[in-house]
């Protein structure tokens, strides 16, 4: 007869429960893949900003660099395996914060895009609408940019004013905001 196996014992059952099996280790080890592919996108001021080990920040930044080829991976399977030799989640917090901060100068630039083009196209009537939105903005310069902006698109000349619009649009939306 065959001998049956007792896994009463405290120690088989206590290191089957605790070692993960192969499809756990591959998961964790690709959202660490997908984690270093996602910080090598960032910029060196990004980067710095994240404040990561010395031999991660090299391989980041030439990873950054590379095109897309067997040593690029090989390279990010590197930055895998320091990814998982430390504490992540405070890289990922910080990542998330930078992707959050992009996110929003994104948001803020449409917005004041959005404003200058419709300030051009409608004319008095998006301006009084501005005003009554922004109290404080400066009713005399805005009214002068428009009609600069507005001459410029009619005689078909590139669009200083308009630009000049923007960067106003810009300041007075920052300055509501903060």
């Amino acid at each position: 007869m065959a001998e049956e196996f007792n896994y009463e014992d405290e120690e088989d059952i206590e290191y089957y429960a605790v070692r993960p099996n192969k499809t756990q280790i591959k998961k964790s080890i690709a959202v660490l893949f997908a984690l270093g592919e996602e910080m090598s996108k960032l910029s060196a001021a990004q980067l710095k900003n994240l404040e990561l080990p010395e031999k991660l920040y090299k391989a980041l930044s030439e990873v950054a660099g590379m095109p897309p080829t067997g040593a690029r991976k090989r390279l990010l399977k590197f930055i895998a395996g320091q990814l998982h030799k430390m504490d992540v989640e405070p890289f990922v917090e910080k990542l998330a914060r930078l992707k959050n901060q992009s996110a929003h100068a994104v948001r803020e630039h449409h917005y004041a895009e959005r404003w200058r083009d419709r300030l051009i196209a409608e004319g008095n009537e998006a301006l009084t609408a501005l005003l009554s939105e922004q109290p404080n903005a400066d009713r005399q310069q805005l009214r002068q940019l428009l009609r600069n902006a507005q001459k410029e698109a009619q005689a078909a000349k590139p669009p200083k004013s308009a630009r000049l619009l923007y960067r106003y649009l810009k300041d007075l939306f920052e300055d509501d905001i903060s």
